[in-house]
């Protein structure tokens, strides 16, 4: 039903970066049902202050398959599941340019924890996937890398997914959007 996704990348700026790490949490609204994770090589050197941030160096994506190696994968996996991320412009856009540069549109019904998380949760000081977390005693192992912001947003989601079934004037599905 859902695809929990988090992406590092060399960069901001979508149209200019590239992927350097995917990872895909399968959940289907009571738990992970399967996971997938790789180090992408970009094909362009990783800024240094992107390495300093992520930890992923450019020795580390030498022999990490390239996006196109790996985009079949993400298809198959991802079909007909809602694409769920904390900051959804970010990480859906990166995916989505990848795609891009390949001739290929990729569309998938998005779900943001960001626009969830102000809604089902007001009051907090900051929305960011670690102070979120850490208000709400979510441990975050592999900060700012794929596997651990994604496994995050995992936790974050499942509590979100509790506090809408206990919301009587909430739809999930109406929280959806496709772009």
């Amino acid at each position: 039903m859902f695809a929990i996704i988090d992406v590092e990348t060399t960069g901001a700026v979508y149209k200019y970066g590239k992927l350097t790490e995917i990872a895909v949490y399968l959940h289907n609204g009571e738990k992970i049902t399967n996971s997938y994770q790789t180090l992408i090589n970009p094909e362009i050197d990783i800024p240094y202050f992107i390495t300093k941030l992520t930890g992923i160096n450019n020795e580390m994506v030498a022999c990490a398959p390239k996006f196109y190696e790996v985009a079949k994968k993400i298809i198959e996996i991802t079909a007909g599941r809602i694409f769920v991320a904390h900051n959804i412009n970010f990480d859906y856009k990166f995916i989505k340019e990848e795609y891009k540069r390949l001739g290929y549109d990729y569309l998938r019904k998005t779900l943001c924890t960001v626009k969830l998380s102000r809604k089902l949760l007001p009051g907090y000081r900051s929305y960011s996937l670690g102070k979120l977390c850490n208000d709400l005693d979510i441990i975050i192992e592999g900060r700012h890398r794929a596997g651990g912001d994604a496994l995050a947003t995992v936790k974050l989601f499942e509590i979100l997914l509790e506090k809408s079934h206990n919301e009587p004037n909430f739809n999930l599905q109406g929280q959806y959007r496709l772009f």
